[in-house]
């Protein structure tokens, strides 16, 4: 009988721990990551360095003495994409004669892209470019995801798989 309440009690404090947990992570905030926003936040400079968090239903971006927000529940997609900077910046290896461009290739730094798409209070569609140091984009995705933004690309198992196309003796 000895055994059995220990056993009991294990898993009583191993249920409220993980509750505990779980409260925690939801209304965790996340931490700003420098970001560079390519283009498409109204009233935000292309190219403008800043910071980027996901606070209280909102996208934020500060930069310089300005913030600008996009609420959670008006993006309609969010999408990520691992590329190096040498490709959504300047492309100098193109330039380079002789194949010294994959010389140069070398000295690219890694970078995410997140993209997201959203309407503004009156309707319209925006979409904006942000690039961030590599391995931060999904985090920030995950957290949009996880507070109603919608994406367009599954998570999961299933991610890498393509949906059926019907043939075309099915359709009407």
């Amino acid at each position: 009988m000895k055994i059995g309440s220990r056993i009991s009690f294990v898993a009583a404090v191993s249920l409220f721990a993980g509750l505990v947990i779980s409260i925690a992570s939801a209304e965790q905030v996340s931490k700003p990551v420098k970001v560079v926003q390519l283009t498409g936040l109204v009233g935000v400079k292309d190219n403008a360095k800043g910071t980027l968090s996901v606070d209280k239903g909102n996208l934020h971006f500060a930069h310089a003495k300005q913030t600008s927000d996009v609420t959670v529940a008006s993006i309609e997609d969010v999408s990520t994409g691992a590329d190096s900077q040498g490709a959504v910046g300047k492309t100098v290896s193109m330039a380079v004669p002789y194949g010294g461009g994959r010389f140069l290739a070398l000295f690219r730094t890694k970078i995410d892209t997140l993209t997201v798409q959203y309407r503004d209070a009156d309707g319209g569609l925006h979409g904006a470019i942000f690039t961030m140091p590599a391995g931060t984009a999904e985090t920030i995705k995950q957290e949009l995801v996880a507070q109603s933004a919608h994406t367009s690309v599954q998570q999961g198992p299933d991610a890498g798989t393509s949906p059926s196309v019907p043939s075309a003796g099915k359709e009407q």
